[in-house]
């Protein structure tokens, strides 16, 4: 079965697998459900993405598939065990490839490989030697889930036939596991920047006065899909003028004006990788002394948090540290004023007026990814880093946001290193 990306060594996901079952309690399994494909309405249905989970421990990409893992397995080869959706002449006609065992086994390095209508009987067997059972749950805080998904489904179903099985949870192991990011993740993610950065560059020739959001959000999206990219790692916000002061701004759907400023928080995914971009640049080509002045604002608290993205640093105290950052730059700016320091509700500091939401992100597989906020920042972790003044009665609103990796010491690596941020370079690019 053949994907829009280059295929991943198995050998990723083996190290994954390795790194979770040394985790797992004695006489215990775990199993991993493939997402549903979501319907719309009549026959029509949202692109398949698939479960980052089984993703991140198999490879597959594949929907109805089901990862068993049994380390104390009786049977050697019940030990992995990976249930993929058995294909025909029928389905290759009309949905096209699927994974045959031969397929599941080179994508996965796992050697068992049965069709999906044996599950039941093997499972029944193997539950009969184990104690417990590792059952997989969305437990991600920023997670509202108000749709049952496949996961849910097998957790009745494992409640229901199995009610004196001890169960474990999966998620706290693969929170701690994944904001770890291998090499191979690494490269991934870098490979999803580089995109990114090709679609940035592009619309730098393309922004002008007259021009709608929707326009450069098909400019992008050909960009990156032309890079082997699905497309956009999460909604694009493309932004102009007082729509930025909306965080979440989606409609995309309004006409860019002379002396506006544009705010595009765009990325490519890759591989199912995310990246998490966010620029700011003038749709004339030329920013305002007011619009530079806090543009170079921004891109200085950006410069500090950077500078706090460190091993041995934690996610609180970084954020703690980044309010004071933006408290001194929003005195200095004259956007607030001592009193308002004074005076100010420790739950929602002075500062909050013009810089809302957090500066920091753990990111790889999902945009917002896995981390426990209570953990160290550690090498091999990824970190957005986007701080941003909102200013509606200036009618506009300035993000930067490029992604780093943690280092075992000094300072992050920029992954978006490449891409133009110095509001000069911007001017440059657009004007030439």
């Amino acid at each position: 079965m053949t994907t829009k990306y280059d295929r991943i060594s198995n050998t990723l996901f083996i190290k994954n697998r390795k790194k979770f079952t040394a985790l797992m309690k004695s006489k215990s399994l775990a199993v991993f459900n493939s997402n549903d494909i979501y319907p719309i309405s009549a026959d029509s249905t949202l692109p398949f993405q698939q479960h980052r989970d089984i993703f991140y421990l198999s490879g597959v990409d594949q929907e109805e598939s089901i990862l068993l893992l049994f380390p104390d397995a009786h049977k050697e080869e019940y030990r992995e065990i990976l249930f993929v959706r058995e294909t025909n002449d029928h389905i290759a006609v009309w949905e096209g490839e699927k994974l045959t065992k031969e397929d599941a086994t080179e994508v996965s390095g796992i050697k068992t490989v049965l069709w999906l209508s044996d599950f039941e009987k093997v499972f029944y067997d193997l539950m009969a030697e184990a104690e417990q059972i590792y059952l997989n749950k969305n437990e991600h805080y920023r997670a509202v889930v108000e749709t049952q998904t496949r996961e849910d489904r097998f957790i009745e179903f494992v409640k229901k036939q199995y009610p004196l099985h001890t169960i474990l949870r999966s998620n706290p192991i693969l929170q701690r596991l994944r904001s770890i990011k291998e090499p191979e993740e690494i490269a991934l993610i870098q490979t999803a920047c580089d995109i990114t950065e090709k679609g940035f560059r592009r619309i730098l020739n393309f922004v002008k006065p007259g021009v709608w959001e929707y326009e450069v959000e098909a400019e992008l999206a050909h960009e990156f899909i032309r890079n082997r990219s699905k497309g956009f790692a999460y909604g694009p916000i493309i932004a102009g003028g007082n729509n930025a002061n909306v965080l979440h701004y989606i409609s995309n759907n309004m006409q860019l004006k002379d002396g506006d400023l544009l705010l595009m928080d765009v990325a490519a995914e890759y591989a199912n990788y995310s990246s998490d971009l966010t620029r700011t640049i003038p749709v004339n080509g030329i920013y305002t002394t007011r619009q530079k002045q806090i543009y170079n604002a921004v891109l200085n608290c950006k410069k500090e948090a950077e500078n706090r993205l460190v091993a041995g640093n934690n996610w609180h105290q970084f954020h703690k540290d980044m309010g004071e950052v933006y408290t001194s730059t929003l005195l200095d700016l004259g956007l607030i004023d001592k009193a308002d320091v004074q005076n100010q509700d420790p739950k929602w500091p002075a500062y909050k007026k013009y810089m809302m939401h957090g500066t920091s992100h753990h990111m790889g597989l999902d945009t917002h990814d896995y981390g426990l906020l209570s953990d160290d920042f550690a090498a091999g972790m990824v970190f957005t880093n986007e701080p941003g003044f909102y200013i509606p009665e200036e009618k506009f609103g300035i993000r930067l946001e490029d992604d780093y990796e943690i280092q075992a010491s000094g300072a992050p690596k920029n992954l978006m290193k490449n891409i133009p941020i110095e509001a000069d370079e911007i001017e440059t690019l657009m004007n030439s």
